[in-house]
């Protein structure tokens, strides 16, 4: 796949490297694996995620689509209005514009990776992130039979022999290869300029994008919703609040960071507010009821809020919140 301009790999809320996330239990552990050069703009991590419960009620929270292959056990996505989603064997998990409640029959152990949003519109074919959002669904009718058949061969023969997180990267990465659809090189552009301006700051300010845009206020709300899933400024407020629930559910989280968190919102109740939103869970929830699989999908974005450095100093907001999260 080419382009005349690259994409970059994908910013603002980012993951690790290679490596373990601490869930702060026995009961679950997810590691992580990077995606290589050729796949590193449409796919944030490769992951698997292993529980021993044999339930595991959880919380996923808001962002970015994922691919989930079930290589043992099978899981439910409880979503707002009453709907229910089960999962199939290789399942995706559209863009989430709100946390959302899963259930899991285990012993269970997911091998996935988490999309950009170059990588959700290149693997599905430019699917609109807005319109097919929130939801969980079979990856065959999403990304093609050639992920549903990787997702029957890594079962098979991992009930022979596990893999390794190495071995399910390295058999996985020439399947969504294939699978990639040229995207337009302006588009491509205009994601990196929405990634790049999501991490310059714990709180992005809308108007700093629209001023950079090379796009009208109306295409570029068109376009952010469709690739992202939500327009400019509800995905601002979504990025902040995840940055700020990664923050103060981290163990290493200092008093006064935890306190600075508070500056960028107008006050208490709408922190609360924001960060149910995208958790399910409120502040003081998170840190003292702790729900492992949550736990361990916020610890992916705490170290790169950390890099974003404008924590402390940033201003808090002047205008008046909504009075209902969008």
């Amino acid at each position: 796949m080419n382009h005349a301009t690259a994409p970059r790999q994908p910013a603002g809320i980012g993951l690790r490297s290679w490596g373990r996330t601490d869930t702060g239990g026995d009961s679950l552990t997810l590691d992580h694996w990077p995606a290589p050069p050729a796949l590193a703009p449409y796919i944030g991590s490769f992951f698997q995620i292993c529980g021993a419960d044999p339930l595991q009620e959880d919380m996923l929270p808001a962002g970015p689509a994922m691919l989930a292959i079930f290589l043992r056990g099978e899981g439910l996505l409880r979503l707002p209005g009453g709907l229910a989603d089960a999962s199939a064997p290789a399942s995706v998990i559209t863009p989430l514009r709100a946390a959302a409640r899963i259930e899991i029959a285990g012993p269970w152990h997911v091998f996935g990776a988490l999309l950009s949003p170059l990588g959700w519109a290149a693997l599905t074919g430019g699917l609109s992130a807005s319109e097919h959002g929130n939801r969980l669904r079979d990856a065959g009718e999403l990304l093609g039979g050639g992920v549903r058949r990787l997702a029957a061969d890594l079962s098979q023969g991992h009930g022979v022999r596990p893999f390794t997180l190495a071995e399910l990267v390295a058999r996985s990465v020439p399947v969504l290869q294939a699978r990639l659809h040229a995207l337009s090189d302006a588009h491509v552009r205009l994601v990196d300029e929405v990634q790049a301006w999501l991490a310059r700051a714990m709180s992005p300010v809308v108007d700093d994008l629209y001023r950079d845009a090379c796009y009208s206020p109306r295409q570029l709300q068109r376009l952010v919703d469709r690739y992202f899933g939500l327009p400019p400024k509800q995905l601002a407020r979504q990025h902040r609040a995840l940055r700020a629930a990664a923050l103060l559910a981290d163990p290493a989280t200092t008093p006064q960071q935890a306190a600075s968190v508070a500056d960028h919102f107008y006050d208490q109740s709408h922190l609360i507010r924001e960060v149910r939103l995208v958790t399910g869970r409120t502040p003081a929830r998170l840190v003292e009821q702790r729900l492992p699989l949550l736990d361990a999908m916020l610890g992916l974005h705490a170290p790169a809020v950390r890099r974003i450095g404008a924590l402390a100093g940033a201003a808090p907001p002047t205008t008046p919140p909504p009075a209902t999260p969008a």
